[in-house]
């Protein structure tokens, strides 16, 4: 398998992690708060996108240098090593929010090669 084969792999299943998250999130923060599964849940997105972060940052560092790419690493890392001291706002927050606009580096970085 090629580099831009695994590249686009892995583009592939951050868009399907990203789409999930997303209708996740369109249950809406009450549910977020009742429902003691969706942290946990939001808790495994976070590392899945974080390592695909991860991945392709490591594969093309020059395509993948938007800020967002390290932001998704950094906060993987603290959700897998410090889940302890997770904050269910900022959980929230990073999914709600910057995977919305991952999403958006990620549709300008497809639609651009």
């Amino acid at each position: 398998m090629s580099a831009d084969d695994r590249i686009d792999r892995w583009l592939d299943a951050l868009e399907s992690t990203l789409q999930r998250a997303a209708a996740l999130v369109a249950r809406g923060r009450e549910a977020f708060d009742d429902d003691l599964a969706l942290p946990l849940a939001f808790e495994a997105l976070s590392n899945r996108v974080g390592d695909l972060a991860k991945r392709l940052v490591r594969a093309d560092p020059t395509r993948f240098d938007d800020p967002v790419w390290s932001q998704a690493a950094q906060n993987r890392d603290y959700v897998v090593h410090h889940y302890d001291r997770i904050d269910a706002g900022l959980l929230w927050t990073t999914v709600s929010r910057a995977f919305p606009e991952m999403r958006a580096v990620l549709d300008r970085d497809r639609r651009d090669t």
